[in-house]
């Protein structure tokens, strides 16, 4: 957008991924965008959007890219191109301590809290009769699990266990899938979406994916998992 600048988006909602550090946003999304900058040799400049209008941000030309861990699906394929993975994720129900729901067949009847605009909506209706409760972070949607809310949330794996370790009350039940989690551009920028996947080829060459991602969860996650 700007001569010299790499403009990206992420929500500053999901920690670890991305969250609010002073007037900036740190976490493991902002870390791959400052990294895909320096490969492309521009100055990365960071943009808080909410979550639920990212992509549209992203067609709207509001921004270069979404650094904000997206899931790939036909959906959003629809109205943005997706870079290759930069990670692999994969939802997961959470519940508060004793709750009687392991599994996704036990969602049957429940109240699932999710976050706007995610991926994480669809599963909570194809396995509950009832309307999915909404929240403009998966964190908040936790946060209001353990404070007695819902039955039980589904989100990223790797966000609900960093809100077990800020000692939220809330116990990890059965993973739903992987996923794969990409950067978006608006379809009419081809040649920024073939730059950016050569600089995630370099990041994973040269070992920076995988430092980010230790820094952040002590594992690799820029990695599939058999």
């Amino acid at each position: 957008m700007e001569d010299g600048q790499f403009i990206f988006a992420a929500s500053g909602e999901f920690h670890p991924f991305s969250y609010m550090d002073g007037n900036q946003m740190s976490g493991f999304d902002i870390d791959v965008g400052n990294a895909i900058s320096d490969k492309l040799g521009l100055e990365p400049v960071q943009k808080k959007y909410k979550f639920a209008g990212i992509v549209e941000g992203v067609k709207a030309g509001k921004f270069d890219a979404a650094v904000a861990s997206h899931t790939i699906n036909e959906e959003r394929k629809k109205q943005v191109l997706f870079s290759k993975p930069y990670y692999y994720s994969g939802p997961q129900i959470f519940t508060r301590p004793g709750a009687d729901i392991q599994t996704a067949g036990d969602l049957k009847d429940k109240e699932v809290a999710v976050s706007k605009g995610s991926s994480y909506a669809n599963i909570a209706k194809k396995h509950s009769k009832q309307e999915p409760k909404y929240y403009d972070s998966d964190v908040v949607a936790l946060e209001a699990l353990a404070n007695g809310k819902h039955d039980a949330v589904v989100t990223d794996f790797a966000t609900g266990a960093e809100a077990k370790k800020k000692k939220l009350k809330i116990e990890a039940q059965e993973r739903l899938g992987q996923s794969e989690q990409a950067i978006a551009v608006s379809k009419e920028n081809d040649k920024l979406i073939k730059e950016i996947n050569n600089a995630i080829d370099e990041l994973k060459r040269d070992g920076t994916l995988r430092q980010i991602s230790e820094k952040y969860f002590n594992e690799d996650i820029t990695v599939k998992q058999d």
